[in-house]
């Protein structure tokens, strides 16, 4: 898959933090991933003075602690640097409300974590397909 592409994964639990890069490896996908714990963390990363480079792919998570996962994605949307960004809502939230005020603000998936590793690592190969291979990018600078 496209190397050159990086993922941002945003997620607080440590388990899932090495499930996920465990089944990006596990399938062959050898991007490089950047791993944030909070909301907070995000904020400042995506959005503080310091500007780093923008991942292609960010990976949330909508239950962190300190700022909620909806709220990053919101300030996503909000900001001409960002709002391009494709955000991949990868969550065990079962909440429909969850869901529909995911695409309210504007994510562009929504994949419910599952339980099972076998099946878990099938999801992660069909993201890492379409979005690291198959899936066109716009400019991400917001112009």
């Amino acid at each position: 898959m496209n190397d050159k592409r990086k993922i941002l994964l945003i997620e607080d639990n440590k388990d899932d933090q090495m499930l996920t890069i465990r089944a990006f490896k596990k399938n062959g996908i050898v991007n490089e991933i950047k791993v944030i714990g909070d909301g907070e963390e995000a904020m400042d990363f995506l959005f503080g003075e310091e500007k780093n480079e923008l991942p292609q792919l960010i990976l949330l998570d909508l239950k962190l602690p300190k700022v909620e996962g909806l709220e990053v994605l919101k300030k996503i949307r909000e900001t001409k640097r960002t709002r391009r960004l494709p955000v991949v809502v990868l969550t065990s939230s079962k909440d429909e409300s969850d869901l529909i005020k995911s695409y309210d603000l504007g994510c562009n998936s929504y994949i419910q974590k599952p339980v099972k590793f076998d099946e878990f690592l099938e999801a992660v190969h069909q993201l890492g397909l379409y979005w690291l291979l198959l899936n066109q990018l716009p400019p991400l600078n917001g112009d």
